[in-house]
Parts: structure tokens; C-alpha cells; sequence
């Protein structure tokens, strides 16, 4: 582990190509479950590589606790859930003609409304701390499990997160319960 990090920081281009190739595959296989085309993965791919690298070189890998390919498989993970978000929210209307002839049309472009409740948990969530909002994002919003949020975030084991996790909500709860 310690050489792949060696290498992804100041390696030669042949060092840099054989760590490339040696997850690039297993990588594929992986995310291919995400429904994505080969095309897409590919890049997600070399898109996650990059980031990888520019991790070890500002030293954000010097103390991680998990393997380099886990962390590579991690940034790809984020990588596509991205662009499945992208995919869904992005959708072509030009030949819909049911769209077009619609009076909805202005709801489209119109700030959702938010509940009471929505504002209040999205005014205390910006409350809590930075590793608080991470792990409930990840675990709310990104639909990672216990383990993976401790595997990919260096917590010793499922059990931190467990408890991390109840505790920001417990704090949470208390911020939305505490009158203003």
C-alpha cells in the first residue's frame, strides 16, 4: 500500500499505467450493477483515477486506513451516483409534445415549497458539525451503508459509525425541538 502511494504521488508514467490497469478492470465489473454504459464507466473511471492521484499528491491519502483500491472504488462510487443524479434530473423535451402544449410548463422552472419541517431540518443540519453532516448525508442522501461509511471514511469499525450516527440525530432532534 505504502509503494502504490509512493508511486501515485511522484511515480513514473510505467508505475502510474500498472496501478491503473491492475483496479481498472475489477473496477468495471464493479460498477457495472449501476446500469451505466461501458462508455460512461470508463470515464467515471479515468475521472476517479485523477482524483485519486491528486489526493496523494496534496497528501489526503498519507493516513487513510483503508486500501488504495477501496478508496479508488469509493471516489468512483461517488463519481456515478453523480452522474445517475445528472441522468435523472436531466431529460430531453424537445419533441414531447404533451410538455410543451403544457400549462404546468411554469412549475418546471419554479422553487420547489418547502414544509415547515423541511426548512427547519434543512436550517439545523447546517447546525450540526462538519462530520456529522457527512455521515447522514452519506448514509440519508448517498444510501451508503454502516460499513461502507466506515470503510470509506477511516472509523475503526461499524460500531463508531453506529454510534456517530445516533448521535447527530439525537443532536438534531434537540436542534428542531429547541425553540428558536
Amino acid at each position: 500500500m505504502k509503494e502504490d502511494l509512493l508511486i501515485l504521488k511522484k511515480g513514473p508514467n510505467q508505475a502510474l499505467e500498472k496501478i491503473y490497469t491492475a483496479y481498472r478492470s475489477s473496477f468495471l465489473q464493479y460498477a457495472k450493477k449501476y446500469g451505466l454504459d461501458d462508455d460512461s464507466l470508463i470515464d467515471v473511471y479515468q475521472d476517479a483515477f485523477i482524483a485519486l492521484r491528486e489526493h496523494a499528491i496534496n497528501g489526503k491519502l498519507d493516513h487513510i486506513k483503508s486500501s488504495v483500491k477501496t478508496y479508488l472504488f469509493s471516489i468512483g462510487k461517488y463519481k456515478i451516483y453523480d452522474l445517475l443524479k445528472k441522468q435523472k434530473t436531466t431529460l430531453s423535451y424537445e419533441n414531447n409534445k404533451d410538455f410543451l402544449n403544457s400549462s404546468e410548463l411554469i412549475d418546471v422552472f419554479e422553487e420547489p415549497k418547502l414544509t415547515t419541517e423541511q426548512r427547519l431540518l434543512r436550517k439545523h443540519f447546517k447546525q450540526l458539525g462538519k462530520r456529522c453532516q457527512e455521515v447522514l448525508t452519506l448514509f440519508y442522501y448517498r444510501g451508503l451503508t454502516i460499513e461502507e461509511i466506515a470503510e470509506n471514511q477511516g472509523y475503526e469499525n461499524k460500531n463508531v459509525v453506529k454510534s456517530q450516527k445516533s448521535r447527530c440525530l439525537k443532536s438534531l432532534k434537540e436542534f428542531i425541538k429547541t425553540p428558536i
